[in-house]
This record gives C-alpha cells, structure tokens and sequence, in this order.
C-alpha cells in the first residue's frame, strides 16, 4: 500500500490555478513519494491564445502577456523600432482578441499577411512582432520538462560512492534533451513501462532506469511523466507511484475548465 509521509506534497495540491503548477506539483510528488528523482513533460497543446496583451516596460520596450484557453500565461519581452503609445498598445491588443482569438499562431501569423493593408502600419508591426514572440513562447513550452529531486541520488550507493556516475547523472538532468526524448518515445506505450540501464537503448545509461507512464486531457495522451532512479531501486512501488500520479494529473488537467 502506498503511503504518503509526513511533509510529502499531499496529491490534493495537483489541483492548481494553471497546468504549469499542475507539473510542477507532480514532479515534486513524484520525487518525495519515490526518494528518486520526478520528471514531468509538460502538455503538448497547439499554440491557441484566449487572450493577449501588451505592458510598456521602456521605451521601445514591451512585455507581451499570452494567456492560453487553458490558463497557461507566457510573457516575452520585444523590442520594436518605434515607440508606442498606449492608446496603439490597447488597440493592437484589442484587434487581436476581436479576430483571432482561438486560431493557431501559425494561422494569425497567415492571416496578419493578408490583412494588413487594412491596419495602420506602426500598429500592424506591433502585432507582427507579439505574433512571433507567442509563437516562440509556445515552441518553448511544448520543450519543458520540470524535474525535481536530482539530490536524492547523493543518498543512492551507486552513485555516492561513484563520482562519475553522479556526474553524468547530473549533466543529463541539466541539459534535459536525452530526458525529453526518453519522455517521448514512452508517451506512444500504454500504461506504465520500465526502461531498465541501457539494455533498454532507451535510458542514456547503464546506472539508471526510469519508470514512466503518459498522462491525458479529456481522454487524449498529451505528456508523459516517471521516476528516474538506480538499476535497483524497488519497481513495483515505482509502478505504483508513477500510474497513481498519472491519474491525478489527467484528473486535475481534465477538471480545471
């Protein structure tokens, strides 16, 4: 049976505000529940805004707040050749929550091509230059991955007893890449899968293993999260922990409309 100690994340607070707390709070569950190491991909969603604004910070300066349909907020800053006045910041803003909302950045940026000759030019560059900032913002997030725990592996033998092996250990947390492909390819299985060492030619190295399973929106995989830990470390708990936080965060994604 699995039990929660004390000062562990309750798994009542994977039920937050935005999806991005929602993974954070995940990881951390997974990693205090597993004294491994929790790691979450975040959703995979297009790139549809419910809202946008813009923030003068400076002048030719500019914050640009993108909101979601699911209330994920990203901001980017730009910088723009002209200054701009508030007046032209609220009008940008308000075109583009009139006759875009909903549309996929790709089609706005499509769309802004076409139309135009119909907007004074200082406010249509204005737009262009938030159209392309959202679109990063949105590329960067579909790349995130939240990882928590990487110091629990100070404690592990293997690895406290073996520099090398900590320190591969930690470059591959910090460059995260081999960690969102591993978290990829165990997105298209079904339920829970153990990739143990390399025998798996999945998991970068012979010292770790993770066990993972993907999580769903309304029905629809859409990320995967697991516990990356030793060779030998206790799979069956493992099991139990990943499939039990996998439910929790398609629960808590699914149920915050």
């Amino acid at each position: 049976m699995l039990t929660v100690q004390k000062g562990a994340l309750l798994p009542s607070q994977l039920v937050a505000e935005q999806p991005q707390k929602v993974i954070a709070n995940a990881a951390q569950l997974l990693s205090n529940l597993s004294h491994f190491v929790g790691v979450v991909m975040a959703p995979r969603r297009p790139s549809i805004f419910r809202h946008i604004e813009f923030l003068r910070l400076s002048e030719r300066r500019f914050l640009v707040i993108i909101v979601s349909p699911e209330g994920d907020v990203q901001n980017r800053v730009i910088f723009t050749d002209i200054d701009y006045s508030p007046s032209q910041l609220v009008e940008a803003a308000n075109f583009l929550n009139a006759h875009y909302v909903g549309l996929a950045m790709e089609q706005v940026r499509e769309k802004l091509k076409l139309e135009v000759d119909t907007l004074r030019e200082e406010v249509a560059s204005l737009m262009r230059a938030a159209v392309a900032a959202s679109s990063d913002a949105f590329s960067e997030a579909q790349d995130e991955v939240v990882i928590s725990g990487e110091r629990n592996l100070l404690s592990v033998s293997d690895f406290s007893s073996d520099m090398g092996n900590l320190r591969r250990a930690f470059d591959l947390f910090e460059q995260k890449t081999q960690i969102l492909r591993l978290l990829d390819v165990s997105s298209q299985a079904e339920g829970v899968r153990i990739y143990i060492g390399g025998e798996s030619q999945i998991v970068p190295f012979e010292e770790l293993s993770v066990v993972s399973a993907p999580y769903e929106v309304d029905g629809k995989v859409v990320g995967t999260l697991g516990v990356i830990g030793p060779t030998r470390m206790p799979y069956d708990r493992m099991i139990q922990i990943v499939d039990i936080t996998s439910k929790l965060v398609s629960n808590a994604l699914s149920h915050r409309k």
